[in-house]
């Protein structure tokens, strides 16, 4: 494998890890006590996938050297490292570090302030993110960072509930199952169109509203990612007014059609987070591969 497809993955490894842990925090935080035999699967869930993540972040942060050189060699090059280590991607893999680590820590113990230091790292992970890319080097990157910040944090909540509501559905009763997935609905009903009017927001600001953005490899891995989009707003509209309400009267068949659209959900985030890792890893909104 070359270092340039071995930094792909890593990095997109690293950003399913990254969000996964981050979203299995929040959702502890918010619906953990309610949850008699799935908690303690889901506190390891998230912590296996911080410790993943804090790994696969270095290994991608050492591989910036050899993807550099274009060669496995550039990995031992003290020059190469420095630079990939002073540059605004180390920055990124720094901070989401840290952060990552206060997940796992926190997730170790059950105790609720254990809790709340998971919350700190997952928000600490997910706005590393503002430290680099192209929104961190416009001259708008004071409009730009709020709304990143918004939309990633939004869409740590939404990927990293979704193992989360699957286990739960296994290993809870119809009745808790029903009510978490109530609640977990009225709160993402009123930040989907958030996390989509802050993506639309920043795509117009970042290509300066040009249309022929379209036309180039950005543009068109845009379109990719606003079509997966569409795609998940049929799942969740179907979660919502079809699946939530049959729970809720009682119907067990509800739970295995909602393990199978959260399966779906899940695999189309997981795209979307490897389509994101390439746009920003080769693609810039003027049309310059980086």
């Amino acid at each position: 494998m070359s270092p340039d497809a071995a930094s792909l993955f890593s990095r997109v490894l690293g950003f399913i890890a990254l969000f996964q842990a981050s979203g299995a925090a929040i959702f502890l935080l918010l619906f953990g006590r309610t949850l008699a035999k799935s908690a303690t699967t889901i506190r390891s869930l998230g912590m296996v996938a911080a410790i993943g993540g804090i790994l696969l972040l270095l290994v991608h942060q050492l591989i910036e050297a050899a993807r550099m050189a274009d060669d496995w060699s550039g990995v031992f090059e003290a020059d190469l490292q420095a630079i990939a280590w002073t540059s605004s991607n180390a920055a990124f893999h720094a901070g989401a570090v840290v952060g990552l680590t206060l997940v796992a820590a926190g997730l170790a113990r059950r105790l609720p302030p254990s809790t709340r230091i998971a919350l700190l790292g997952s928000i600490i992970a997910v706005c590393a993110f503002l430290l680099t890319g192209h929104s961190s080097v416009h001259r708008l990157r004071w409009f730009l960072a709020p709304l990143l910040g918004a939309h990633l944090l939004i869409v740590a909540f939404w990927f990293g509930a979704l193992l989360p509501l699957y286990l739960l559905c296994q290993k809870e009763s119809l009745a808790i199952a029903a009510d978490v997935v109530r609640r977990f609905s009225a709160i993402a009903i009123w930040l989907v169109p958030t996390l989509a009017a802050a993506g639309l927001l920043m795509a117009i600001v970042l290509s300066s509203a040009d249309v022929a953005v379209l036309t180039r490899p950005y543009g068109q891995l845009l379109s990719v990612k606003l079509a997966a989009f569409g795609l998940l707003m049929s799942f969740a509209a179907y979660n919502k007014w079809r699946l939530t309400p049959a729970l809720s009267d009682g119907k067990s068949a509800a739970l295995r059609g909602l393990r199978r659209a959260i399966a779906a959900e899940y695999l189309i985030i997981v795209a979307v987070l490897a389509v994101t890792a390439i746009l920003t890893m080769y693609y810039s909104p003027e049309g310059n591969a980086t």
